[in-house]
């Protein structure tokens, strides 16, 4: 039973520590360059028309096209 309590007391500490707000003075060093996922937007381009034509769909970025890749 003690186990248990410890677990559920990991658990619920696990879950409640994840989440943390962002004040408003710090949006803009969320905001940089070196903050994004992916800091090259080439690359990004390329990736995003590979993979739309993979994908045989297109949406997002504004050009319609068919999935043979020849947009």
């Amino acid at each position: 039973m003690k186990l248990l309590i410890i677990k559920l007391c990991f658990v619920a500490s696990f879950f409640t520590s994840g989440c943390s707000s962002v004040e408003p003075w710090e949006r803009g060093n969320l905001a940089k360059p070196e903050m994004q996922i992916s800091g090259d937007a080439v690359d990004d381009l390329l990736l995003e028309q590979v993979f739309y034509s993979k994908e045989a769909a297109s949406g997002g970025i504004g050009a319609a096209g068919g999935g043979c890749g020849c947009n």
